[in-house]
């Protein structure tokens, strides 16, 4: 049986919020976990954030961005259509407790999956200090939810056409050097921003943590594709993960791991894309050169 489409909403360019009956994930999920989420019975198989659980309907959001296939196969299924399967929560819940003052930064698609780790940490008393950084202000997304959460917000985009101009980094070290120093930083974004983010932490000694987005096929551990190098020893993101210590992670490695197939990935894409083009325009989904 698969899982009913409630709704998918496009949020921003190419980002689209969609609501899913998937009653045992609803029923289980914590922050920090993900689902694996095999939408059409020969479709491949890919991790997704999910953002809130309706437990007493048995409902999930999930938050993704068009960047491959299967993505883009998403961007057009509508409410009433089904997802194949939505496997999880998998992976390890965040540890959430009271630290004191927690710095959260999210870049990009990765402001989703904080969304619910911010709500965890505020609702054990945690003084918030959300940092979001995107492009531009119209691929910013999020901002009302995290706001209603979090005791300050920072906002920064790479053209300056909202918030600051600059990166999440350039906040993180303001922050810092303005004598702010956090209990705990979470960051959740794209790898280099991962990394920039461990190396200003670093020579202070903040407690840093960063959630992980390897490549993945199963979720469970078993074929190796999302291991990456903590601390010396070789982890699997899936089931050791997502999230570790930033100091800690091997992020080059992990870069390189990433773009082991975007070759494939593009030419894959591409030819989805003429197929489609016209469809994927109208739901906003960016303009490719293909």
């Amino acid at each position: 049986m698969g899982h009913k489409i409630l709704s998918n909403e496009n949020i921003a360019p190419s980002v689209f919020r969609m609501v899913v009956e998937a009653p045992e994930v609803a029923k289980y999920k914590k922050p920090g976990q993900f689902v694996i989420v095999r939408p059409t019975e020969n479709g491949e198989r890919i991790p997704l954030t999910t953002l809130m659980e309706d437990r007493n309907r048995g409902l999930i959001t999930l938050i993704y961005q068009v960047v491959g296939r299967t993505t883009a196969g998403m961007a057009l299924m509508e409410p009433g259509d089904e997802l194949c399967d939505v496997a999880g929560p998998l992976g390890q819940p965040t540890h959430i407790e009271y630290f004191g003052k927690v710095v959260a930064i999210g870049g990009g698609i990765g402001i989703a999956p904080l969304y619910p780790i911010i709500q965890g940490m505020k609702e054990k008393g945690n003084y918030i200090i959300s940092i979001l950084g995107a492009r531009s202000k119209h691929l910013l997304i999020l901002e009302d939810e995290i706001r209603r959460e979090s005791d300050e917000v920072i906002i920064v985009t790479d053209d300056g056409s909202y918030g600051e101009k600059g990166f999440v980094t350039d906040a993180l070290r303001k922050l810092i050097e303005k004598g702010v120093k956090p209990d705990m930083v979470i960051a959740i974004g794209p790898a280099i921003m991962m990394k920039m983010v461990a190396e200003i932490t670093r020579p202070y000694n903040i407690k840093t943590l960063a959630s992980l987005n390897t490549i993945m096929v199963d979720g469970t551990g078993m074929c190796g594709s999302c291991r990456v190098t903590v601390g010396n020893e070789t982890k699997f993101v899936c089931v050791d993960g997502p999230e570790f210590d930033a100091h800690l992670v091997d992020f080059d490695e992990m870069m390189k791991r990433l773009s082991a197939y975007k070759k494939h990935e593009e030419e894959s894409f591409v030819a989805f894309y003429k197929e489609n083009k016209e469809k994927l325009l109208r739901k906003n989904v960016e303009v490719r050169r293909v």
